[in-house]
């Protein structure tokens, strides 16, 4: 059995792969920067405006709390997190990078033993 040398290369098959995976990419990516699908909605007689509150809690570097700029003691700011809605409203957490870890520790327990959902850890980039 005689083998035949090898001198050229059929790009054609690969040129048919580049040109799918260029549409996918093109049809993904138009859907990416969007991220919503536009829909007309309908509209209702019976609308309720759902208030969600947005907290800011933070921590200086000596570990002095603050609820919304106000300085309160961590047992108050467990007071007032306990009557928020933990699915509905959205907890902010400051934290300056040279205070103790147990500070943090201590407010993501209180957090958590509430169940809330919506937390962020705020950062400069």
């Amino acid at each position: 059995m005689r083998r035949e040398r090898f001198d050229k290369m059929n790009v054609v098959p690969f040129i048919d792969i580049v040109l799918v995976l260029l549409v996918i990419v093109l049809a993904t990516a138009t859907f990416v920067t969007n991220q919503t699908i536009k829909v007309d909605l309908p509209s209702a007689s019976s609308e309720k405006n759902e208030e969600r509150k947005s907290v800011h809690i933070a921590i200086n570097k000596e570990g002095e709390y603050f609820y919304d700029k106000e300085a309160l003691s961590l047992d108050l700011i467990k007071e007032k997190l306990m009557k928020l809605d933990p699915k509905k409203d959205l907890v902010s957490l400051h934290m300056d990078k040279e205070s103790a870890f147990q500070y943090f520790v201590s407010i993501i327990d209180i957090l958590k033993t509430k169940g809330f959902e919506n937390i962020s850890i705020i950062t400069k980039k």
